[in-house]
C-alpha cells in the first residue's frame, strides 16, 4: 500500500450555527422564523399538536397471551364438601371447585376445617396448613399435574 493510494474519509467539522450573520448560519440558525420547529425542544414522537395521535385512534390488535400460569384458589371451608379423605387436584376438579385438574391450585384459609383430610396440592398458605393440621389432617406439597401427551396417529 502506498501513501498516495490511501482512501481517507474526509471528516467535516460540525457547522456552528447561531454565531452571527457573517458565519452563514446566524440569527435564526437555519430554523426559519417562529413556530414549533424554531423552538428549543421538539415534541415527543407521535405528537400531533393536541389532536388524538394515530396510535391512540386506531383499534388495538387482539391476541395477547399472558405467560403467567393461572392459579385458582380453594378455601379451607370448602374442603368439607368433599367426601374423600385424600384431596388433590383431580378430586377438586371432580367436585367442581376448580376448572380442571391441570392448573395450579392454592389452598387459602377461609372457613373452618372440621374433618381430617390429607391435602396434596402445589400451593397453600401457612395459615391454611396450620388449620388442616389442627383438624388432624396433613398437607403434602406436590407438583402440578401435567397434561397427558397427545398421541400421534400413524397414517399408512
Amino acid at each position: 500500500m502506498k501513501y498516495n493510494e490511501l482512501i481517507l474519509n474526509k471528516q467535516r467539522k460540525p457547522n456552528r450555527v447561531g454565531r452571527g450573520i457573517s458565519a452563514g448560519q446566524g440569527k435564526t440558525a437555519g430554523r426559519g422564523t417562529k413556530g414549533q420547529g424554531a423552538r428549543k425542544s421538539t415534541p415527543r414522537p407521535g405528537f400531533e399538536g393536541g389532536q388524538m395521535p394515530i396510535y391512540m385512534r386506531l383499534p388495538k390488535l387482539r391476541g395477547f397471551k399472558s405467560k403467567r400460569p393461572v392459579v385458582e384458589n380453594v378455601y379451607t371451608g370448602q374442603l368439607d364438601q368433599i367426601k374423600k379423605t385424600i384431596v388433590d387436584a383431580p378430586v377438586l376438579a371432580e367436585a367442581g371447585l376448580i376448572s380442571n385438574a391441570h392448573i395450579f391450585v392454592k389452598l387459602i384459609l377461609k372457613g373452618e376445617v372440621k374433618s381430617k383430610k390429607t391435602v396434596k396440592l402445589p400451593l397453600a398458605s401457612a395459615n391454611a396448613i396450620k388449620a388442616i393440621e389442627k383438624a388432624g389432617g396433613t398437607f403434602e406439597k406436590t407438583e402440578r399435574l401435567g397434561r397427558p401427551a397427545k398421541k400421534m396417529s400413524k397414517q399408512d
